[in-house]
């Protein structure tokens, strides 16, 4: 359905059920459930959520690269996404790829700039110093700088190698170049946990930091590391990026109970965790978060509002007369559900996210 449509009775998070009418691609009018009126209407009936649509900031849809790779409308608009942020799947020589593919999908694509030329092409990318070329990047950085968001360094053992944490000075040093921030991977060591922390600033992103490794934010103890609250303090934002081996459940309690909170819920999914497990969708993992005692307004918050003030575009995360119409259905069902964490733990939840649609570019797509 592409045409003028109004969706009725849709729960708003603060309660109200409404009618959204769409009309030439834009939400024309938001009124009480039941005062919409148009030719042709989908009715939720009760119990269905709406939000602006899903943002996932951290995902990998270059499909060629395995194992890190999947097509972005799978893992976009069909499981309730309607953006997705690559996360530095490709750098300079196959960014212009990327972008020719997305311009195929429904779903909207933006892009962290990896600092390797080669991207995810192979696993260790920043192993090799001289695959880091500055003047590449700036290019790549200037030409698709309606896409590019960011920069991505992957700064753990299996990727830097015995660069230590040279690939991240280098990446600190090509984003003042071009006034992009980072976004850093964080896993095993070397380098040091810390020596990464003293090196990220204001509006950095920290992805993985729920991760349960030996590397992590967290002493012995359970209690967040100096320099992590440090890092914080100077406004770098921390994102989820589950993964395959980067959510512990151990790890996110430990952080609730020291009132470290998320800014952003992101995925990290490719085709293998998409399909097996952990990740599976973003309903899944933001259902973890409900099960770990966040509320439904936080969850969602970290996968619309959130996202859409980082990238600088507020009009992706709300939902307001005269913006774009990209939507995400969802409901919170009352069942017991089993999930599993990044290190094979799992838990049983009462309640889980159920998507039951989008609106995308204007058009309705159930789910």
């Amino acid at each position: 359905m592409s045409e003028n449509f109004v969706l009725q009775n849709v729960r708003l998070l603060d309660g109200d059920s409404v009618d959204i009418k769409v009309e030439n691609q834009r939400i024309a009018e938001i009124v009480p459930a039941g005062k919409g009126h148009g030719d042709k209407k989908v009715d939720f009936g009760h119990g269905v959520y709406a939000s602006s649509g899903w943002i996932d900031l951290h995902t990998h849809a270059f499909p060629e690269f395995i194992p890190y790779g999947d097509e972005a409308d799978e893992i976009g608009y069909k499981t309730g996404v309607t953006t997705i942020v690559d996360a530095g799947s490709t750098g300079a020589d196959r960014l212009p790829d990327l972008i020719h593919l997305s311009e195929e999908s429904k779903t909207k694509v933006l892009a962290f700039l990896n600092i390797s030329r080669i991207g995810l092409q192979r696993i260790d990318e920043l192993s090799d110093l001289s695959l880091l070329e500055e003047d590449k990047l700036k290019e790549s950085a200037a030409a698709y700088k309606d896409y590019i968001v960011g920069l991505k360094a992957r700064i753990s053992k299996s990727v830097v190698g015995t660069n230590g944490i040279e690939p991240l000075r280098m990446a600190r040093r090509f984003s003042k170049d071009t006034g992009l921030p980072l976004m850093v991977h964080i896993g095993s060591g070397p380098p040091d946990i810390n020596e990464v922390l003293e090196l990220l600033e204001e509006n950095d992103v920290l992805t993985h930091y729920l991760n349960g490794k030996a590397n992590n934010l967290f002493d012995e103890s359970g209690k967040p590391l100096p320099k992590f609250l440090e890092a914080i303090d100077r406004g770098v934002q921390l994102d989820v990026g589950h993964g395959n081996a980067s959510f512990s459940f151990r790890t996110a309690e430990q952080a609730r109970n020291a009132g470290i909170r998320f800014n952003t819920i992101s995925t990290d999914i490719y085709r293998k965790n998409r399909l097996n497990g952990p990740v599976y969708s973003m309903a899944s993992v933001l259902s973890k978060f409900l099960y770990l005692g966040y509320s439904l307004k936080e969850v969602i918050d970290a996968v619309t509002i959130n996202p859409a003030k980082w990238l600088k575009r507020p009009e992706l995360g709300r939902v307001a007369i005269g913006d774009a119409a990209n939507l995400t259905f969802f409901t919170v069902e009352n069942k017991k559900t089993t999930f599993r964490d990044s290190e094979g733990e799992e838990r049983t939840a009462d309640q889980t996210i159920v998507v039951k649609g989008v609106v995308i570019n204007g058009e309705y797509i159930e789910c």
